[in-house]
C-alpha cells in the first residue's frame, strides 16, 4: 500500500467507507458549482488510498494512486460519502488492477472517459452506488453536443506523472 496510510473508521458491520474525493479544476468552479455545472477531477478513497485516473502518451494504465485529499495541480473542493465496502484492501486492490487495462493513459478522453468515469465504476462495483450525477454533468452534456466541441477541448487532457510527485501520488498502478 502507497504511504502507508490505513484508515481507521469501520462501519458496525466492519465494512469500510468508500470517498470520492473532489476537486476543482478551474476557479470558475466557485460561481458555477451552486448552479449545479463545474469542471471537477475527482479520486476514489478507500482503505486510506486514493485512486484517480489522468492522462499520459504511454499503452500502460493511466490508474495512480495516492495521498488522499493531495492531487497535484488542483484544489480539493470536498469529500463525499459514497457507500461501504466489504472488500479488504487486496480484494480492493485487484478490483483496480482489473480495471488498468480499460483505463490505459493513452485513452483518457475529457468528454467520453475520464477520472469521473473512472471513480463512478469504481464505485459501483465496490459498493453498488453511483458518483453525483453533478460531479461529471459538464461530460454528459459535453457528448450530447460532441459533434460541435471542437477536437481540440474534447481530447484535452488532465495528466499524471510517471514518478511520484511531492503528494505521494505514484503512477501505474498496475
Amino acid at each position: 500500500m502507497l504511504c502507508g496510510i490505513t484508515s481507521t473508521k469501520h462501519h458496525e458491520d466492519g465494512s469500510n467507507p468508500v470517498y470520492l474525493n473532489v476537486y476543482d479544476l478551474t476557479s470558475i468552479n466557485g460561481y458555477a458549482y451552486w448552479l449545479g455545472l463545474g469542471v471537477y477531477h475527482s479520486g476514489l478513497q478507500v482503505h486510506g488510498v486514493e485512486y484517480a485516473f489522468g492522462s499520459h502518451e504511454r499503452t500502460s494504465t493511466g490508474i495512480c494512486e495516492g495521498e488522499p485529499k493531495q492531487c497535484d495541480g488542483f484544489r480539493f473542493r470536498k469529500q463525499i460519502l459514497i457507500g461501504w465496502t466489504e472488500m479488504n484492501k487486496k480484494e480492493v486492490r485487484k478490483v483496480i488492477e482489473e480495471l488498468a487495462d480499460e483505463y490505459k493513459g493513452i485513452s483518457y478522453n475529457l468528454i467520453t472517459k475520464n477520472c469521473n468515469h473512472f471513480c463512478n465504476d469504481v464505485c459501483v462495483r465496490l459498493t453498488g452506488n453511483t458518483i453525483p450525477r453533478w460531479v461529471n454533468r459538464l461530460a454528459r452534456i459535453g457528448s450530447l453536443c460532441n459533434c460541435i466541441i471542437p477536437m481540440s477541448l474534447s481530447s484535452n487532457k488532465v495528466g499524471i506523472e510517471d514518478n511520484k510527485s511531492s503528494s505521494g501520488s505514484s503512477c501505474p498502478v498496475a
